[in-house]
């Protein structure tokens, strides 16, 4: 005599799917939405890429000793990272508040640490796609990087945490049309005086101080200094990035609002 089958368990069983898979759909989302805005590829791919062959070709920049392409190419990378992982973020996260999605995420099964890994994950991949345009456009002009991969990818790490730190402390206190402005303007004013294209040994003494302590310029030169000189680690400018991420993280953590 054979056993009756099993009957079926039709009981509901709700419940989230896995955390990692959340996550990398809000990362599709969030990096699909940012490829379709034409702004901010203006702002994260274009500009760096015309900045790059635009003083990189020709003499209207003085950099001193070397090659301008030598010099220019540490600085863009530096200016992609901030145009991603700060401006652009600010601007993004800011309208995302105004506009009640962050609220609404809220209300889904995707917790609050998803969603900030999900915009880094964005941020991370956006960069990549910078960092291989650039670099491609820099060595198509004659660039010759050496030194130490590891260092730089420590000191593009150590950037992009500062920048998405301070990025986040915007978006989440101010409201979306003052993040807009002052993301931009921070941009432009960074682009000028943080060594990104403009060599600061051009600017007097104690203000060139004062400017090595931004965090693009740190950047910058800590870039030139592996990228360039093949130094390793390079102490001042690791240091002063590390400064600024412990500030710009914690700061955000502490204000940042999500409605």
């Amino acid at each position: 005599m054979t056993a009756s089958p099993a009957p079926l368990d039709l009981a509901p069983a709700p419940g989230a799917v896995p955390l990692p898979r959340m996550v990398l759909a809000q990362t599709r989302y969030e990096l699909r939405t940012l490829l379709r805005n034409g702004e901010q590829l203006l702002l994260t791919l274009i500009i760096p890429v015309v900045l790059l062959t635009l003083f990189g070709t020709t003499s209207l920049l003085d950099v001193g000793g070397g090659r301008r392409v030598d010099f220019l190419a540490p600085g863009v990378l530096a200016l992609a990272v901030l145009s991603t992982a700060f401006t652009g973020q600010a601007i993004g996260t800011g309208f995302e508040r105004r506009y009640g999605v962050l609220k609404r995420l809220g209300a889904t099964p995707l917790p609050r640490g998803g969603l900030i890994a999900a915009k880094t994950l964005t941020v991370v991949a956006v960069e990549a796609l910078q960092a291989a345009v650039i670099c491609a456009v820099a060595l198509a002009l004659g660039w010759h990087p050496h030194g130490d991969p590891v260092s730089a990818l420590a000191l593009l790490v150590l950037g992009t945490a500062a920048f998405s730190g301070f990025g986040l402390l915007m978006a989440g206190t101010l409201r979306a049309e003052a993040t807009l402005a002052a993301a931009n303007l921070v941009y432009i004013l960074l682009l000028a005086v943080g060594g990104v294209v403009f060599p600061l040994d051009k600017f007097p003494g104690a203000v060139r101080s004062a400017l090595e302590l931004l965090p693009v310029a740190a950047l910058s030169d800590g870039l030139r200094q592996v990228l360039r000189d093949g130094a390793a680690f390079p102490g001042k400018p690791l240091l002063v990035l590390a400064v600024w991420t412990a500030a710009g993280l914690a700061l955000a953590a502490r204000f940042f609002r999500w409605e």
